[in-house]
């Protein structure tokens, strides 16, 4: 790969990162536990005894969804970065560049959306920055930091993980892609399976989230670590915690769960939905003495979850078992939802 070459679309290669962005942090501050790294979605600050985690990313709104659903989905792809970590969400910064187009009724259905997500989960708007400007368009329409806050005890990462761990998995591979494109381009979805095929994939949106998972996780001393299957998916979600906490891993991949909406739509669009982004898709790993119980949590409130795994110390690497058969776990790169909805924008 050449030094400059950058994916056409969706996140930086890890290479990339590696050679250009981690080596230039700025200072270095002894109160930082935790600073950037693959695999680890959130910063962690600490004051004594208590901790501050905090992540940022895009403020993603498309008007397909319409105003509420697209707000929904905003809110929580900024929150479950942090969700993760273990610590509760709190407070929320977030900046508003917004297109000209948007009017003042859309932008009201939209920050009351954010608003009642925000008293639902216990946080408080902070700051922020609101306005309208040339240049700026759907999706990505301005930022947010999400900050979570509690005792340094409270605090879940990849450093935690012990050899033996168990991996669980909650929902499913491509819960994102799936909702995403039933949302964005469902006449594809009636066309190759009628009103039922859409609607059953369209459903998988309000799925999109691992607030109400981490909510769960956290009743449990035994999960380590935390991660939401995002950019690139199981595949990707794994791969990058073994990296960040220098462990290795087995995984039954017959244990992780589809459903059946999700592999008719990676059929139909032709993507590996092990690979395909996942939002919604909780990678935990945790004490193998407490793993049945989380799962029977979990399912006890109607979030399917399965254990699909172990951990392994790091010199045995990261492995994938299929029907007898073992395969090195590599990460994807890039993410197949991208190229897709390029593809797809505009004959819906």
């Amino acid at each position: 790969m050449s030094k400059s070459k950058l994916p056409d679309l969706g996140k930086i290669h890890p290479e990339f990162f590696d050679r250009v962005i981690y080596p230039r942090l700025g200072v270095e501050d002894e109160s930082v536990v935790m600073g950037p790294r693959h695999g680890v979605d959130y910063g962690v600050i600490r004051f004594g005894d208590r901790c501050l985690a905090m992540s940022s990313d895009p403020f993603f709104i498309m008007p397909e969804y319409g105003f509420s659903r697209a707000a929904w989905f905003a809110f929580h792809i900024v929150f479950c970065d942090v969700a993760v970590s273990g610590l509760t969400p709190r407070y929320l910064t977030i900046d508003l560049n917004l297109p000209p187009s948007i009017t003042e009724a859309e932008l009201e259905e939209l920050w009351q959306v954010v608003h009642d997500e925000s008293c639902k989960y216990g946080i408080t708007i902070l700051t922020g920055h609101t306005a309208r400007y040339t240049g700026c368009n759907y999706p990505m329409v301005g930022g947010a930091t999400t900050i979570a806050e509690g005792p340094v005890s409270d605090l879940r990462g990849p450093h935690l993980v012990k050899t033996g761990d168990s991996i669980l998995i909650t929902k499913g591979a491509a819960v994102e892609a799936t909702g995403l494109l039933a949302a964005g381009f469902p006449k594809h979805f009636i066309k190759a399976g009628g009103e039922q095929f859409r609607k059953e994939a369209e459903d998988i949106f309000y799925k999109m989230s691992v607030m109400d998972d981490c909510i769960i996780a956290r009743r449990f001393r035994g999960v380590r670590a935390m991660h939401d299957a995002t950019e690139c998916g199981i595949w990707g979600g794994l791969f990058e915690m073994a990296r960040a906490g220098s462990f290795g891993l087995r995984i039954d991949k017959s244990s992780i769960p589809i459903l059946p909406v999700v592999a008719r739509t990676a059929e139909l669009f032709d993507f590996d939905p092990f690979c395909a982004i996942s939002e919604g898709t909780l990678i935990a790993i945790a004490a193998p003495e407490e793993a049945g119980d989380i799962v029977s949590a979990m399912n006890a409130e109607g979030i399917e979850c399965a254990i699909v795994g172990e951990v392994l110390d790091n010199s045995e690497g990261m492995k994938i078992e299929e029907n007898g058969s073992s395969v090195p776990l590599e990460h994807p790169k890039s993410d197949p939802y991208w190229r897709i909805a390029a593809e797809l924008a505009g004959s819906d």
